[in-house]
C-alpha cells in the first residue's frame, strides 16, 4: 500500500485490492477511513520512532509486573505553581 501511494496512486483506487485477513470484517475491504487512519498511524511512528522503542518498553515491564518509573525531568514539563 505504501508504494502505491508513493507512486501517486489514490486511497480510493488502492482499497479495492485491500482484503481485511481476520475478524468481523474478514474477506472484505477496509474503509477508505481505515486506510487513512494506518497512513496516519505510519506516518507517526516513523515520525517518532523513540516514542514508539519507550512504548514497547514500557508495556514489556508492565508485562513482567514492573512499574516504569517518572521520566526525567526534562522529559516532563513542569506545572506552574506545583508542590515540589
Amino acid at each position: 500500500m505504501l508504494r502505491r501511494r508513493a507512486g501517486g496512486e489514490s486511497v480510493e483506487q488502492i482499497q479495492p485490492d485491500l482484503i481485511i485477513p481476520t475478524g468481523k470484517r474478514k474477506g472484505q475491504n477496509p474503509s477508505v477511513a481505515s486506510i487513512y487512519r494506518a497512513l496516519a498511524e505510519h506516518a507517526k511512528r516513523e515520525a517518532y520512532p523513540e516514542a514508539v522503542e519507550q512504548a514497547h518498553a514500557d508495556f514489556a515491564a508492565l508485562q513482567i509486573g514492573e512499574v516504569p518509573g517518572p521520566r526525567g525531568t526534562d522529559e516532563v514539563p513542569q506545572m506552574l505553581g506545583a508542590v515540589q
